[in-house]
């Protein structure tokens, strides 16, 4: 018992002389003030009318590059594809089965571009809207659809 007081002891005499010596106070500063700038909010909320929206800085937002439209073939290759290709999926006819395209292609051009952008759920299969990728711009979806047709005319 008298070993195990004796490094207690020392123990808490090393922990007294440590804060002694060293001064907490300026490193718990320095770790405070680490602390409040990878916390700090990146914006604020303005409401319009509030006084202090004359004196927000107005910072310009950086263009966004502007992407070339893709091809119907690119579209067919990257989304198109997954489902359009043997076997379909989903009931989706197969890229050059002119039989399984002709009930779609007798149905007219506006209700295939309405399915294609819009989707479609019936006894034939389901088509999601624009395939899923609702990022693509209605003229990309509809080239891919042109695509498609292309292949069983």
């Amino acid at each position: 018992m008298i070993i195990v007081g004796i490094f207690v002891g020392i123990i808490v005499a090393v922990a007294f002389l440590a804060d002694f010596v060293g001064d907490g106070a300026t490193e718990s500063e320095e770790a405070q003030s680490a602390v409040e700038e990878r916390i700090r909010p990146l914006g604020r909320v303005v409401l319009v009318g509030d006084a202090t929206l004359a004196a927000a800085p107005v910072a310009a937002a950086p263009a966004a590059p502007v992407a070339a439209p893709l091809s119907g073939a690119q579209v067919y290759n990257e989304i198109c594809q997954l489902c359009h290709a043997a076997p379909g999926v989903g009931g989706a006819p197969v890229l050059g089965d002119a039989a399984a395209w002709a009930l779609r292609i007798e149905q007219g051009s506006q209700t295939l571009e309405d399915h294609v952008l819009n989707g479609y759920q019936g006894e034939a299969g389901f088509m999601p809207p624009k395939g899923g990728r609702m990022d693509l711009s209605d003229a990309e979806v509809l080239a891919a659809m042109n695509f498609m047709l292309e292949a069983v005319e």
